[in-house]
């Protein structure tokens, strides 16, 4: 039987981020503040509330924040405005496993350099109830970082006891994807949520490849279209690691009243070393609905 520790420890801090909360929250501002970020410093704390169903979900991407971390800037400087969240739902591929193909966990906290944040277990089990799919393991999460990433900025924004429901896909198929939103759609139906999907664009292309074929898959998402986002995928054969967890964000946004998305900003690695020759990319995008 698995063991379930009732904290969820850092795996990346120290690699993909600092391992401590001054340099932590030092590197959070420099993503904000650097040219490839968006320049100006959240207003913590200060947001008015936002407008029932008018901001739903974000895509963000999940390498080390010397690389990915202005680009993520922009999707969070477009959360703070909108004010605070009740849960954030996160999204994200699994890395490391293929089982089980969706995963939750048990787990009270989940623990990083700038503190715990708790888990939403009553959301899960709703979750749950509409995508039988959706298993409880921790160790499914034990080292996975496209979610972990996520945290340090949601703590930034509204401190470290922001409620997160974090979902892991190893299945990353359309129909478990579209399953998935429509579940996630059906348990924050009324409640001030974020859904965040976690995910890279191309990988190890030139940057001029990366843009051309990312292009395609932007553009489905800006249409707020699921299944034209693997089809694109697929055409173009984009080496894009969480297509699941953006069509699972798209299909709950949907039938949440979705009715724009927004590229907040596209970026690759080549950005960041000036070698253009072999990148990862990386896009932050917005999506919301209509003021209730």
């Amino acid at each position: 039987m698995e063991t379930r520790a009732k904290v969820r420890k850092p795996a990346v801090a120290g690699t993909f981020y600092p391992s401590s909360l001054a340099s932590l929250r030092s590197q959070i501002e420099s993503c904000f503040a650097r040219p490839l970020g968006p320049g100006i410093l959240p207003q913590i704390g200060t947001a008015g509330p936002a407008t029932a169903g008018e901001f739903l979900g974000l895509v963000c991407p999940h390498a080390g924040y010397i690389f990915s971390g202005p680009v993520a800037a922009h999707s969070y400087l477009a959360a703070a405005s909108y004010g605070r969240p009740e849960v954030v739902v996160l999204l994200g591929p699994n890395h490391h496993t293929w089982k089980p193909p969706l995963a939750s966990a048990s787990l009270q906290s989940w623990q990083t350099p700038l503190g715990l944040s708790p888990i939403a277990h009553d959301l899960f089990r709703t979750i749950q109830e509409a995508c039988p799919a959706l298993e409880t393991s921790d160790d499914a999460h034990t080292l996975e970082h496209s979610l972990e990433v996520q945290l340090p900025f949601l703590q930034y924004l509204y401190d470290k006891d922001v409620l997160i429901a974090p979902i892991l896909m190893a299945d990353q198929s359309l129909p478990t994807a579209q399953e998935l939103g429509r579940a996630i759609a059906r348990a924050v139906e009324g409640k001030r949520a974020i859904i965040i999907a976690s995910s890279d664009f191309s990988h190890y292309e030139t940057h001029t490849s990366a843009a051309l074929k990312d292009e395609a898959a932007i553009s489905a998402i800006l249409q707020l279209d699921a299944e034209g986002l693997f089809r694109a995928v697929v055409l173009n054969k984009i080496s894009m690691c969480g297509p699941g967890p953006v069509a699972a964000m798209l299909t709950a946004c949907s039938i949440l009243g979705a009715s724009r998305a927004e590229l907040l900003r596209y970026a690759t690695s080549g950005d960041v070393t000036g070698d253009y020759s072999r990148v990862v990319a990386y896009a932050s995008l917005k999506v919301t609905g209509k003021s209730k």
